[in-house]
């Protein structure tokens, strides 16, 4: 498995835009993408520090899905609003997953 943690910040007021841009999300994924699970996380302390975890089957497919242009035409939308919605680039953080543990 592959995961990638995914930071930004959010502007002013804009949480209440996320559920619009999550469905955007969802719409872009096609079968076979290699995505296990995605989850969104805002900060408790720092309301405007948005966090995305998405864990892959492996790096390939990860990778596969990012030049998938049947992803990149859906993506438009989603594009969109992530620039009303966020304040400046994301960061993103590759991480190798070494346990997964579900009691």
């Amino acid at each position: 498995m592959w995961a990638q943690l995914i930071s930004t910040r959010l502007k002013p007021g804009k949480d209440q835009e996320l559920p619009r841009l999550f469905d955007q999300m969802k719409a872009t994924e096609q079968p076979g993408s290699g995505l296990l699970r995605s989850m969104s996380f805002l900060d408790q302390k720092d309301p405007t520090r948005f966090f995305t975890l998405v864990i892959f089957e492996s790096e390939e497919k990860a990778r596969a899905r990012e030049q998938d242009p049947r992803r990149q035409e859906a993506l438009a939308a989603a594009r969109a609003t992530m620039a009303e919605v966020f304040d400046g680039a994301p960061e993103f953080v590759d991480l190798t997953v070494i346990t997964d543990f579900v009691p």
